[in-house]
């Protein structure tokens, strides 16, 4: 099952994170009615983690196991053709500027692996370290599914879900505020913002919400565009008026959920909207906007160099222009074939006693 009128909102969720990292000082972003959308940037990232474990759902609930091996092999196929991409960017800018890249900061990249070390989250591409936490969901997604979702009803997991993600905002804005956190950059900021265990609650939270939908709404279509209308707005007031809640590892949740299902289940105009074969394409090329953002920002600066533009806003806007036109080439020639190659090809893995 694929619901088309989401695919774009992940491109709304990379722009954003996009503007909060190269444009907070540009105009309109920075104009004080949207720049606390911005501010918040953060929220992206948490919804790309429980929208995934209600795709992830959606995509198998009709299955009675998943291969592990084969869901791993697609999951694979799925992220790591322009991860490596955006790597070979970075090594390729690097070399230009004679700059040394730690061989062990390398490593733990290209085997998604730097979110698990504290320290070494933000290392080489900044926005790779939810990469490295989204390969944590990836495994533990078919073994939840095997032996729990599978043969747990949704109603009994309600609770330990709901447990998982209250201790995670409590833990988070305890400790953000006491002696243990020692600010960015630290370990400590590391352990609370970016180990996978920390996240483990969004994912979860969007597991337990594909569960519900597939057993309980995915029939219930009808108009719900003021509906949806209302969870944006409740969403902006809780943005604009928060005062010191956390909201980077998963309390927005309340708030993504219940406009995942409205859009899913939604048959207005919202929707046709939004599965518009434009919009669709768009939220096609998120992963590579979200992924490509970081290593396209130095190749940006030099092309404004050849282009003699000095003006930071403009710079911004060349920026912005290049990365969509590099996503949507990586998804077209890269992202999109291999992904295809992977998930034909035929591994058989043979064990000898």
């Amino acid at each position: 099952m694929r619901i088309e009128q989401l695919t774009f909102t992940r491109f709304f969720a990379a722009i954003i994170i996009v503007i909060y990292h190269s444009a907070m000082s540009v105009f309109p972003f920075s104009h004080h009615s949207l720049a606390f959308i911005f501010n918040h940037a953060s929220i992206g990232v948490s919804y790309f983690f429980t929208l995934s474990g209600f795709v992830m759902v959606i995509a198998y609930h009709s299955n009675s196991r998943v291969s592990v091996f084969d869901f791993l092999k697609n999951r694979f196929a799925r992220i790591y053709p322009v991860f490596f991409l955006a790597i070979v960017i970075l090594l390729a800018y690097a070399r230009k500027v004679n700059y040394r890249i730690d061989n062990a900061d390398l490593c733990l990249s290209l085997h998604l692996l730097q979110a698990w070390v504290p320290g070494k989250a933000l290392t080489l591409n900044i926005p790779g370290w939810s990469l490295s936490v989204e390969w944590f969901f990836y495994i533990v997604f078919p073994f939840a599914f095997n032996y729990l979702y599978s043969k747990i009803k949704y109603k009994k997991l309600v609770v330990p879900v709901f447990l998982i993600w209250a201790l995670s905002q409590v833990a988070l804005n305890v400790l953000d505020s006491s002696a243990f956190y020692k600010g960015y950059p630290s370990k400590s900021h590391d352990l609370l913002y970016y180990f996978p265990l920390m996240h483990l609650n969004e994912f979860l939270a969007g597991n337990l919400l594909g569960l519900f939908f597939v057993n309980r709404l995915k029939n219930k279509h009808r108009n719900f565009d003021w509906a949806i209308a209302g969870v944006i707005f409740t969403m902006l007031l809780a943005l604009y008026f928060n005062r010191g809640i956390n909201v980077h590892n998963g309390i927005f949740a309340v708030f993504f959920c219940p406009l995942i299902v409205l859009l899913s289940l939604n048959t207005g105009k919202i929707s046709s909207l939004l599965r518009a074969k434009p919009m669709v394409f768009l939220g096609e090329i998120s992963y590579g906007i979200y992924i490509l953002q970081f290593p396209l920002t130095f190749w940006s600066l030099e092309l404004c160099k050849v282009l003699k533009i000095d003006d930071y806003a403009a710079k911004f806007y060349v920026y912005l222009t290049v990365l969509l036109i590099c996503s949507a080439l990586s998804y077209v020639f890269l992202e999109k074939p291999i992904r295809n190659w992977l998930k034909r090809l035929k591994i058989t893995i043979t064990y000898h006693k």
